[in-house]
């Protein structure tokens, strides 16, 4: 038998890379992510937004730039309180969520839905807002008259990033560390060349600053400069993106866990303080000032080798800032890296359609991967690559996460008191995150509102919305199931005893007649949907099938591929629902025997299966129960698996007899006691 695999799935093992075996132990150490690593890929992020948070901040000063010392000392120890209170919620929460996880289980599953959909539509203007900005540091030593390729070339690497996140997490993130160690030295040494050059200004930088808060003071009043500083902290917020996503990460970091994600977390505060505070420092020293078509740090760059010798200097500007422009690409990789599985877990909880935690043959949430790319495309065309009007947009749903986060760890720490050791000090952290956090929301909310902040809440309620109706339908077609399994396994028995001729005692295994037909069913756990399709089967087909085989495949998803011990969990209970299943029939007097699997993709998996089984009962049919909700409304046919309707076509295209059994969720128990009582 010919078993060359065909060109189209040569070309996507060419380009996503070769399928991987979710059982193997091994692939869980081989792809998670070291704090190194994790520092890359998660912390990209929050490094990045150097390259624009202190440029927002400065620029919002509205001439007393002096001030902007007092607005980077206040950004530095944000960056501190917030890092201590995810470490906090990192060893309180040591499998991740973030702030979804959060706020559903310490505040209230609706809470949780809130700080979900913020977090979906921050993690898309994560990619949407880094990769416009690596545009603008790109173009920013390229000819004027080049602009126009800008939101191509954006998009070319929303493309790039798209396939490489496809391949898998750890894929996408190896490539990207010599770029972002790049970054890190000719930032650090543009610091501390600017720094050190000036060291005998620093004592007049800071009597300048000091005269100038007096100055201000006496111009505008004590309320005039707290606005002022305010209003500059606040638009530069964007600072304070990513510090979340080791959180949302957890599940890809190399165990232990939260040592790694604490040490990733470290990384990230001293890092981005350094940077950020020198970059704000060095726009002091310089008086630095905006110039067309140019970053500000594009500026400082300039200003800091204006002396060295010929072609030095613009060679280490070129270099800066194309480090610049990739690692605001690379910290793109973050909403790639965290919003699918955020995605993921409020699938799970059925807030998304369950889809989104499928995994693909990568192992990686794709569905989510492609649902992130696009939406961040359209973001990027329908904004024209505009980075301050991405970040009003997204500095607003990354502090909605922020607050609803510490507010949950508030009120555990408060709950808690008395039983946890230090819970004073934690309720501190976490409390001081709460004041500032909440602060900055307010104030972004109302300096950003008429400038776009509307639209982001306008979408993020949109989405809640969505996620809300999702949930309805999801918890509507729950208890209807609830409803046919209570009815159906209370009539268990109702399933017919062979004839006392033919009749198999108690529990012995009997060998089964391979010759003669034989009903394979494929079943997911022991429920009503599957106790029914044998009674249609039987119904249906009276006298006609003695031998049944009961085939099920564990779905590994984004909520069991965790931990090899949840794997193993999985395989258990699949062997036990199925023992079930075969204990019934047996009791009953049939042949039963089980065929089981684990596997990413369960028609592909029991595609692969069909032909043995196929091959060992020659008179086999294939069956499987397909439920029908009452509506069958479009939105009902795409919120649930149609894997009945898949499997017919697969099997039938192999040559396999298949049949459908439709079982109707409502009006059920009628239909049985008229059959079998």
């Amino acid at each position: 038998m010919n078993t060359r695999p065909s060109f189209a799935r040569r070309v996507r093992t060419l380009v996503l890379g070769a399928v991987r075996n979710p059982t193997d132990a091994r692939l869980f150490r081989n792809l998670s992510l070291v704090a190194l690593l994790a520092w890359v890929g998660l912390g990209g992020d929050a490094l990045s937004s150097s390259s624009y948070g202190p440029e927002q901040a400065f620029l919002a000063l509205q001439g007393h730039v002096y001030l902007g010392i007092f607005v980077a000392a206040a950004t530095v120890l944000t960056v501190f309180v917030l890092s201590a209170s995810y470490s906090q919620i990192i060893e309180l929460f040591p499998s991740g969520g973030g702030g979804y996880l959060v706020a559903s289980k310490l505040l209230s599953p609706t809470a949780g839905m809130l700080a979900g959909s913020a977090l979906v539509i921050d993690y898309v203007l994560t990619i949407a807002v880094s990769i416009a900005s690596g545009a603008d540091a790109l173009f920013s030593f390229l000819p004027n008259a080049w602009l126009i390729f800008k939101v191509p070339v954006a998009v070319a690497v929303l493309v790039v990033l798209t396939l490489a996140n496809l391949r898998g997490i750890r894929e996408s993130v190896v490539p990207l560390v010599p770029i972002f160690a790049l970054f890190i030295v000719t930032h650090l040494t543009a610091v501390t060349v600017a720094i050190v050059a000036n060291v005998n200004a620093l004592p007049a930088t800071y009597a300048t600053a000091t005269a100038s808060l007096s100055a201000a003071h006496a111009e505008l009043g004590l309320l005039g400069v707290i606005l002022i500083v305010l209003r500059a902290y606040t638009l530069g917020a964007g600072t304070f993106t990513g510090i979340e996503t080791v959180s949302n990460g957890m599940p890809i970091l190399r165990e232990p866990r939260v040592r790694t994600a604490k040490t990733t977390m470290r990384y990230i505060a001293v890092s981005l303080s350094v940077t950020v505070f020198g970059i704000m420092l060095a726009y002091l020293l310089y008086n630095v000032q905006p110039s067309a078509g140019k970053t500000l740090n594009a500026v400082l760059l300039e200003h800091v080798t204006a002396g060295w010798a010929q072609g030095w200097g613009q060679g280490f500007v070129l270099v800066t800032l194309i480090s610049e422009a990739a690692l605001l690409f690379v910290a793109a990789q973050a909403g790639y890296a965290t919003g699918p599985r955020v995605l993921s877990n409020m699938a799970l909880d059925g807030w998304a359609p369950t889809r989104f935690a499928l995994l693909s043959d990568r192992l990686v949430t794709g569905n989510g991967v492609l649902l992130m790319s696009v939406a961040a495309l359209l973001t990027l065309l329908a904004t024209n690559g505009d980075v301050r009007f991405l970040v009003v947009l997204y500095s607003i749903n990354v502090f909605i996460t922020f607050f609803l986060s510490q507010l949950g760890m508030v009120v555990h720490w408060w709950r808690a008191r008395g039983s946890v050791r230090h819970w004073e000090r934690r309720l501190a952290v976490n409390g001081t995150g709460l004041m500032l956090t909440s602060m900055i929301l307010v104030s972004v909310v109302v300096l950003q509102f008429g400038q776009g902040g509307w639209l982001t809440l306008f979408i993020t309620g949109a989405v809640a919305g969505i996620a809300w109706t999702i949930r309805r339908r999801y918890l509507q077609s729950r208890r209807l199931v609830r409803q046919l399994d209570a009815e159906v396994l209370a009539l268990g028995t109702a399933v017919p005893e062979l004839p006392p001729a033919e009749h198999r005692t108690g529990h012995q295994r009997v060998g089964i007649d391979q010759e003669a037909p034989t009903a394979v069913v494929l079943v997911r756990g022991f429920n009503g949907l599957g106790l029914q399709t044998i009674l249609e089967i039987l119904r249906l087909f009276p006298a006609t099938y003695r031998n049944f085989v009961f085939v099920t495949v564990g779905a590994i998803d984004a909520g069991v591929y965790r931990t090899q011990a949840d794997i193993e969990l999985l395989r258990r209970h699949v062997r036990s629902e199925l023992d079930r299943y075969v204990d019934l029939m047996r009791r009953r007097g049939y042949h039963a025997e089980a065929r089981s699997s684990l596997g990413i993709d369960v028609v592909e998996e029991i595609g692969r299966l069909a032909p043995d089984i196929a091959e060992r009962f020659p008179r086999a049919v294939f069956f499987a129960g397909q439920a029908l909700y009452p509506d069958g409304s479009v939105l009902d046919r795409w919120l649930h698996h149609q894997t009945a309707h898949s499997l017919e076509q697969r099997l039938t295209a192999q040559g396999v007899p298949f049949v459908t059994v439709p079982v109707r969720l409502a009006g059920t128990q009628p239909q049985i006691s008229r059959t079998y009582q």
